[in-house]
């Protein structure tokens, strides 16, 4: 991956982060953003939001030229990422979608959660039989999967926009439709990002295939 590209994943991420994490810093149930009907849906929730930041932001820096050139830290890094941010954070993203109510939110998120830790665990298997073309592959995969809390946020702005032709823009029905969006953000955006890095892995094939030498 190109250095531009890694420095503007980065800073996205961490933007993100900051932004998702924020109303949770206090502990407080009543600046949740999601509607939480006890202490433990609240704290399943924060476990969730605060190892998917650290997902987020590790993530981000493992496609960082000089982390990858550096085997201990680029090591290090992603046995983090994986043991303190994708496994904590997919196990508490299925009672969280269960909770919510939504069937949509409850198979998309679940489903994403059982990718995520399925194509952890084909990276970390490929890592460790020695084949890194397929962890690099089965790893940008599973970040995609990460940063769908990015990705999620702005597909429902963007679903808002596209339907105000035929809706109008009253603040009041906007209100009213950005959450009904919501579910199909969530659901959408670790489709259009695994369907993103797919193509990136296909083309990078094609690429070496056609290589002079190959």
């Amino acid at each position: 991956m190109h250095r531009r590209t890694a420095w503007v994943i980065f800073i996205v991420a961490v933007i993100a982060t900051s932004v998702l994490v924020y109303p949770y810093l206090g502990l407080d149930i009543g600046s949740s953003r999601l509607d939480v009907r006890d202490s433990l849906h609240y704290y399943v929730l924060v476990g969730h939001i605060g190892t998917a930041a650290v997902a987020l932001v590790l993530g981000s820096l493992q496609f960082m030229p000089k982390v990858r050139a550096r085997r201990r830290i680029h090591r290090t890094l992603g046995r983090v990422y994986l043991l303190a941010g994708v496994l904590p954070s997919a196990v508490a993203t299925i009672p969280v979608a269960l909770w919510s109510g939504r069937l949509m939110t409850q198979v998309g998120l679940t489903t994403a959660a059982a990718l995520w830790l399925i194509t952890a665990g084909l990276a970390y298997r490929a890592a460790r039989r020695g084949d890194f073309d397929s962890h690099r592959n089965w790893m940008m995969r599973n970040y995609a999967l990460t940063f769908l809390a990015v990705t999620a946020r702005i597909l429902v702005p963007l679903l808002l926009l596209v339907q105000i032709p035929f809706r109008g823009a009253d603040p009041g029905s906007m209100g009213e439709l950005a959450t009904s969006m919501i579910p199909i953000g969530q659901a959408l955006g670790w489709v259009v990002n695994l369907i993103v890095v797919e193509s990136i892995i296909r083309r990078r094939r094609s690429e070496a295939r056609l290589a002079p030498g190959q």
